[in-house]
């Protein structure tokens, strides 16, 4: 029997209740077992648009000796904008994804020479950077910044799916992204989300027994 246009869109409604259930229960989880990320210690944001432009496609325990040795040599974005190009490529290029090292030299050059230093502090500034994208722009605001902005990343967006259930598009999930977060706590939330979906509700195999949100889940009680 199929299921009628009513009960799809009741299903995919989103009560108060249950959205509060949501944010209490990943920020718990997230308190006992987050992960303790070099650039989760700074609020510095060249060091954050390092890390995010090295994380492009690249598993996090691969990133992080490559970012450490990185802000080593460049500890600032001006020290970077002075850089050779080709010196940055040496840096970056065997993580693969040739093209981070080419972002991140024209990203410090355009903030050190541009903007004296300082990066800009709009999602839509910040997209106009090189490599910046929306998610990449959502992490600087919610990571550097402390602002409630939205991120939607490959495991977020599983995450979203799985449990609020009702297949979206990617403009739904966006929205949805944006009204989960709990009002001034992008920055730890966002990480959370991260988490959860990079730890637990992975693609293959989903630790559903471990994961704090299994009670209210639609893809285990649809």
């Amino acid at each position: 029997m199929g299921v009628s246009r009513g009960d799809r869109k009741k299903r995919a409604a989103i009560t108060r209740s249950r959205l509060g259930t949501f944010r209490s229960n990943v920020l718990d989880w997230y308190a006992a077992n987050g992960r303790d990320l070099p650039w989760r210690r700074t609020r510095d944001p060249y060091a954050i648009v390092v890390s995010e432009i090295m994380l492009h496609q690249t598993q996090v325990s691969r990133v992080i000796p490559f970012y450490e040795r990185f802000l080593r040599k460049y500890p600032t974005v001006e020290a970077l904008a002075r850089a050779r190009r080709r010196d940055v490529k040496s840096l970056t290029d065997p993580l693969g994804y040739k093209v981070r090292g080419r972002w991140l030299h024209a990203i410090a050059q355009h903030v050190a020479e541009e903007r004296a230093g300082y990066f800009p502090q709009s999602i839509d500034e910040l997209r106009r950077l090189p490599g910046v994208g929306r998610y990449t722009a959502g992490a600087l605001m919610s990571f550097a910044f402390h602002r409630d902005a939205p991120i939607l990343d490959t495991n977020v967006a599983r995450l979203l799916s799985r449990y609020f259930g009702a297949q979206r598009s990617r403009g739904e999930l966006w929205a949805l992204a944006s009204r989960v977060i709990p009002p001034g706590k992008a920055y730890v939330f966002n990480q959370a989300l991260m988490d959860v979906g990079a730890l637990v509700c992975v693609s293959r195999a989903p630790r559903c027994l471990a994961c704090p949100l299994r009670r209210g889940c639609r893809m285990l009680h649809a």
